[in-house]
């Protein structure tokens, strides 16, 4: 066995020698391919193999900033952002590339990658790589539209459910999800119900131990554009949740809204303020900490978020406020921070974290909590405060290009050797995500 495994490493040590010392011939067009700076899965830099991706944004001639966006259909918006450097300095363009919710991530990726290339032609054209191009188009166009039926109203139902086992421990959930929504440009109507009811069971020490979560709600949010600064609306919300001991939950808030910057660049910055005045009623399951087994009470918020993306990297920041005016003690504080902030060549650091000051847990129920419902999290449990922290740091150096695709032995090492669509915008899963 010995002598097996000493002639299988002599033998990959001797192909990895031969491959560096017979490397092709190097292409002569690639030193005049256009540096570009993004983020690339596999499938961007096969369908763009006349590019050369860049490790660093200071080697780049272009360098893409990605957005993404959930559409009202339930499609998403991926947005491009193209800024020219050093022989391409102020030249710049956006292209969008909207998806259907019926895509597959197969068209979503080919999409992205036909908007990529045609945004990218206006700069590869000033290239001695651009006598190797040709435009053609594929798709007959109809001389009229065609009028929408459903007059952008979109429907969608789901229900999902898992189980898991072993000796000693089961759990299960299942949960449904219904809802429609129309946005237009000056309106926005989103309306969903939902279901969740999860059981876990445990044996310690042959004692059965069981704890089971429940929860069913209502939302509905209809918002009315003003101008390009101003939008007002409202949202309700209807709840039962075994969780926080509401048996019927109420609430009604209608609220204004005003973004300094207009709401047509949102996808690379925003700063809205938002204030909200409302009514909540509320039935308990158990009597509470208050001696109460309904209350009634009005409230206000303030809702003030920050997000820019740029070059040197993007910030989130979220403040949320609110009180009930019975008595301004009974309030809830809380900031949420993100950043991902480039310091020099190669060396980037992201950050975050969040904090709450909790003074508004009117639900608590009296007889508080078991020690099994506290050991599986099925109960809300008193405190003042809550937070987390978060932080990384990332350090690459070496070549600055990077083009070479090698799916060989996959996803070995921790190096990424699939075929998932999307190209940092992302492919899934609602809000906003930017990226480079």
């Amino acid at each position: 066995m010995k002598k097996i495994l000493f002639a299988f490493s002599f033998m990959l040590i001797t192909a990895a020698l031969s491959a560096q010392n017979n490397l092709p011939a190097s292409d002569s067009l690639r030193k005049d391919a256009l540096n570009v700076y993004m983020t690339a899965n596999d499938f961007l830099k096969k369908e763009m193999p006349f590019l050369n991706y860049v490790r660093d944004i200071k080697d780049a001639d272009v360098y893409i900033i990605s957005t993404v966006e959930r559409t009202g259909a339930g499609g998403f918006n991926y947005a491009y952002f193209l800024v020219g450097q050093n022989r391409f300095k102020g030249m710049a363009d956006t292209i969008k590339v909207a998806s259907s919710p019926d895509d597959t991530q197969d068209q979503i990726r080919i999409k992205q990658a036909t908007g990529l290339k045609m945004g990218l032609m206006r700069y590869i054209v000033k290239t001695p790589l651009g006598q190797y191009f040709r435009i053609s188009f594929t798709q007959p166009m109809a001389e009229t539209v065609t009028t929408d039926k459903w007059n952008s109203w979109v429907f969608r139902a789901s229900m999902n459910g898992n189980l898991n086992a072993q000796q000693t421990s089961k759990s299960s959930q299942v949960s449904g999800d219904l809802s429609a929504s129309r946005v237009t440009e000056n309106w926005k109507i989103n309306l969903r119900g939902r279901y969740n009811y999860s059981e876990s069971v445990f044996d310690i020490a042959g004692r059965k131990v069981k704890s089971d979560n429940d929860s069913r709600s209502f939302n509905a949010l209809i918002v009315r554009s003003i101008t390009d600064h101003w939008s007002y609306g409202g949202s309700a919300n209807i709840e039962y949740s075994s969780y926080s001991n509401v048996a019927l939950g109420a609430r009604f808030l209608p609220g204004i809204e005003y973004d300094l910057f207009p709401y047509s660049q949102s996808t690379r910055r925003q700063l809205r303020l938002l204030y909200s005045f409302g009514y909540e009623n509320v039935s308990f399951i158990d009597s509470t900490i208050f001696n109460k087994v309904a209350e009634a009470h009005l409230l206000h918020s303030f809702n003030a978020a920050y997000e820019v993306l740029q070059k040197w990297g993007s910030i989130d920041i979220t403040l949320d406020y609110k009180n009930y005016l019975h008595d301004w003690s009974l309030n809830n504080l809380s900031l949420d921070a993100s950043a991902n902030i480039r310091i020099f060549r190669g060396m980037s650091v992201n950050f975050g974290g969040g904090a709450s000051l909790i003074h508004d847990q009117l639900g608590l129920p009296k007889q508080g909590a078991t020690d099994e419902q506290i050991l599986t999290r099925q109960r809300e449990l008193a405190t003042t405060y809550s937070y987390f922290t978060r932080f990384g740091l990332t350090f690459t150096f070496g070549s600055i290009y990077n083009n070479v695709v090698n799916p060989r032995f996959g996803d070995v090492g921790g190096f990424s050797g699939g075929i998932s669509g999307g190209s940092g915008g992302g492919g899934g899963g609602g809000g906003r995500r930017m990226n480079f």
